[in-house]
């Protein structure tokens, strides 16, 4: 059954049945409170209540909630309807061909994990067990290998469905281990037994739809989808302290219209890695017309308070999008266009575990108050895999268009570095406004950013950057036009840093008047066109020059 046929019928019968949230009207009087009478008894509507779920926010509702699943699942597929309410639950199972609605009004609360030295929850009980994943543990973290120990998880199914304007509230999930307390959240340490890591986790999953409702509180993630093809997220509002959502290893994937708050980890992440014991690649995404942002308070979006941090506080402020870092099976065919980052990491694409990365378009991108660097791209060699079958990988055919960035952080420029012997291959940035804070001192100028090969790779790792705009390493067949570097202070570095370029064209580029615009060491094969940066120029190589 295609989801989007299963979604249209579903809100054909919501009609019929008079549920607002689903068409814009009223709900019927029985969907009208947790405790109401008997619910409406219609095909293929499987309210959670006829089951036994209460709905208080007391009663543990898991066991009647699969009960309704398992019910669906044996007519051979059905909406299971969650009414206005709050349902307390342990792990949910999901089943092919049914799907979950959550009326307005209607949250699925994670009960409580059992604390560090416990054998069940405040609330009385566990999560599913997390499942062994040997051989394979080692090659990514700990949440990555399991999914069984979420809140609602599913494996190996087919034609599934979340929807509705409703929430789901991971208040008793672990969000990692040995990490400090957040607020009145306690600490949950997620390796332990009974312990609930996720909100949604899928494995080998296709005909996949999420729609329309909220998470807040994702635990380590949100979502975690790994192996799920055919898959469609849309209208999503996460405000989180880890990830928003992981997309692993996973074909066919549209995700639109989304907000991610997430101030400690990603917002937005494909990844490729050997959880599925093999390198199975991430292709043929779109992500378009999504926000993201690291800059508020845990809650306080979805709220619509919009509460940021002190500027002082102790909060990474990820919040971005970023192919990895798990990279194993590579990243092929995606597009990430029409997106806002405020207060955030900027964008990152990485191969470090055997990654090939090609093909790859971000285009229409704003960006404000970033904390790092606007653009990071970085091929390395992790090699986290089988150690007999894990090479450096390869990043060829990457295009990015149409992006402004306004109050960057002037410690990071932007960041596109390969390593010796293995480089970027045919990268063409165009159409770029890249405004920072500016005011670097003169010491900068002489700072020689290390390689780095093996390190975990973010845009710090190389530590402050010798360059305000973009710093360019290990890199053939460049092309750069229409790109401008704005400070808002004065900065004595370069605009344009390079190092082991082969075959770059920089076409109407500005820097500001007065400071050098390039640091050109092991270049070769250079033009320089019709720019405010420098004069026409073009060499064959150039060592240690400044223009």
């Amino acid at each position: 059954m295609n989801p989007f046929q299963s979604n249209r019928r579903e809100i054909l019968r919501f009609s019929a049945l008079g549920l607002g949230a689903a068409v814009g009207s009223a709900l019927p009087e029985a969907y009208a409170a947790p405790h109401a009478s008997a619910p409406v008894a219609t095909p293929g509507i499987f309210d959670v209540r006829t089951y036994g779920a209460a709905g208080d926010g007391k009663t543990v509702d898991s066991p009647a909630i699969n009960k309704a699943i398992e019910a669906a699942a044996a007519t051979g597929g059905g909406t299971v309807v969650f009414p206005p309410g709050n349902w307390l639950s342990f792990s949910i199972h999901l089943k092919s061909n049914v799907s979950l609605y959550l009326a307005q009004g209607a949250t699925i609360v994670a009960a409580d994990s059992p604390l560090p030295g416990a054998t069940t929850g405040y609330n009385g009980g566990t999560y599913d067990a997390a499942e062994p994943n040997a051989p394979w543990e080692d090659y990514q973290d700990y949440g990555h290998n399991h999914w069984h120990n979420s809140l609602l998880w599913g494996e190996n199914l087919s034609d599934i469905s979340i929807t509705g304007p409703g929430r789901i509230y991971g208040k008793g999930l672990s969000f990692g281990a040995n990490r400090a307390a957040r607020g009145d959240y306690p600490i949950y340490v997620a390796e332990q037994a009974g312990v609930g890591n996720k909100v949604i986790a899928l494995k080998n999953c296709h005909n996949v739809l999420l729609r329309d409702f909220s998470i807040l509180k994702g635990g380590h993630f949100g979502l975690l989808l790994t192996g799920v093809d055919n898959l469609t997220i849309d209208n999503l509002t996460i405000d989180t302290d880890r990830d928003g959502m992981d997309i692993d290893c996973c074909r066919n994937v549209h995700v639109s219209n989304c907000t991610v708050n997430s101030p400690w980890d990603d917002a937005i992440c494909p990844k490729s890695s050997y959880s599925l014991g093999y390198a199975r690649a991430t292709e043929n995404v779109t992500i378009t017309n999504c926000y993201v942002t690291g800059t508020y308070e845990l809650g306080t979006v979805l709220d619509g308070t919009f509460k940021k941090f002190a500027p002082d506080a102790r909060v990474g402020r990820t919040g971005r999008i970023k192919c990895g870092t798990e990279s194993n099976g590579g990243f092929r065919n995606i597009t990430i266009s029409n997106c806002v980052f405020e207060g955030c990491n900027g964008l990152a694409l990485e191969s470090e575990d055997g990654a090939l990365c090609e093909d790859i378009a971000v285009t229409n991108i704003t960006m404000r108050d970033i904390t790092t660097s606007p653009i990071f791209v970085r091929l390395g060699a992790r090699l986290r895999g089988p150690k007999e079958t894990t090479k450096v990988g390869t990043m060829r055919r990457i295009l990015i268009s149409n992006l402004t960035s306004y109050n960057c952080a002037s410690r990071l420029c932007s960041i596109l570095s390969g390593i010796p012997d293995y480089a970027i291959q045919d990268l063409k940035l165009s159409n770029i406004y890249q405004h920072h804070v500016g005011g670097a001192s003169q010491d900068s100028l002489s700072i020689q950013p290390p390689e780095y090969e093996n390190k975990y790779p973010d845009p710090g790792m190389f530590g402050p950057m010798p360059s305000q705009g973009f710093f360019l390493r290990h890199i053939r067949n460049l092309e750069l036009s229409h790109v401008e570097v704005a400070p808002a202070a004065p900065d004595p570095r370069p605009s344009f840093y390079l190092t082991d370029v082969n075959r770059a064209d920089f076409i109407a580029v500005t820097t500001p008047v007065g400071v050098a615009a390039f640091h050109l060491d092991k270049v070769t094969d250079l033009r320089i066109l019709l720019s405010r940066a420098a004069k026409d120029t073009q060499m064959d190589s150039a060592e240690n020059r400044i223009l």
